[in-house]
């Protein structure tokens, strides 16, 4: 969906979500958010009465939809599906941004998880939640290509786990290395997983 087709209340989840994964939750206010929307300050409250914390859960929760979603993508740009190929794409995403736009944005669920793990509850059940949106395609792909089911879903949080980090680290360096060598190093064990 296009910004222009997006109604204010999306344009605001989304821009908080961008904001949110390169300022941090902290940093991202309300009347910023409105005007990265083009959108009418008054809306704010129209649109979330639970105030900036309700808008960040929102924010958080459609970044886990997102990554979800791309789980599937990534599958179909793949000529041969395999585990360290869905992982090597997943971090490529990150590669090809740092490369064309800096290091500036990170994961908007890692940035809210570590913003408001301990300071507010109901952020950390949406970035709770926002992880499992994620994990929960990405178990599914894993078996689909052949990892037993009861080893799925432990690869899929290593393989987020991962990436998360690589992400961090690869921002604080200023240097896409850390998620070449995540890829570099996983990839043989995911693909071990697989049944023969």
């Amino acid at each position: 969906m296009t910004r222009e087709r997006r109604g204010p209340r999306e344009r605001m989840v989304f821009s908080a979500a961008q904001l949110i994964r390169r300022d941090g939750v902290t940093a991202t206010g309300m009347r910023e958010v409105a005007a990265h929307a083009d959108a009418p300050r008054g809306s704010l409250q129209h649109y979330f009465p639970g105030g900036k914390e309700q808008l960040v859960n929102e924010a958080v929760r459609w970044a886990g939809r997102y990554a979800g979603k791309r789980v599937a993508r990534f599958l179909a740009g793949l000529e041969e599906p395999t585990p360290s190929g869905l992982f090597a794409a997943m971090a490529a995403q990150w590669t090809d941004e740092y490369a064309a736009d800096g290091f500036a944005g990170g994961c908007p669920v890692a940035a809210a998880t570590v913003d408001c793990a301990t300071s507010g509850d109901s952020t950390r059940q949406a970035a709770a939640a926002a992880f499992a949106t994620w994990r929960t395609p990405l178990t599914e792909a894993l078996t689909g290509m052949g990892v037993p089911a009861a080893r799925a879903g432990s690869l899929a949080t290593l393989m987020i786990s991962a990436l998360e980090g690589a992400i961090l680290m690869a921002r604080a360096e200023r240097d896409a290395r850390p998620l070449d060598t995540v890829v570099r190093e996983l990839g043989p064990l995911l693909d071990a997983a697989v049944r023969p």
